[in-house]
């Protein structure tokens, strides 16, 4: 099931074009980092499940996410998913330098 794309109109680092919020600001700030663009199919994916991209992390960190919104308050959430994402960002990297999944 696709989600409604949910953009907030004049905001620059929105939905746009198909894009995620993340995609948005990866391409808005020229960052090519493999990895990040792999965490942001994983994202993409997690929030609009457009089968776009062949992710299948997103359900687990969509379901993660939405857990700890419903225990947490907003700013509250910062400090879980950093380290949630910080850890996705160097399974990645690892996987990429091996050219497999890490141990």
């Amino acid at each position: 099931m696709t989600r409604p794309l949910t953009t907030c109109p004049g905001v620059k680092l929105s939905h746009h074009d198909g894009d995620c919020s993340f995609e948005t600001i990866l391409r808005r700030f020229q960052l090519d980092d493999p990895v990040l663009w792999k965490i942001a199919e994983i994202i993409h994916e997690a929030g609009l499940e457009d089968e776009r991209f062949d992710a299948p992390e997103a359900p687990g960190l969509d379901v993660a996410l939405r857990g700890l919104s419903m225990v947490c308050a907003d700013d509250e959430i910062l400090p879980h998913t950093g380290p949630l994402l910080d850890g996705l960002y160097e399974y990645y990297r690892r996987a990429t330098l091996l050219g497999r999944e890490p141990a």
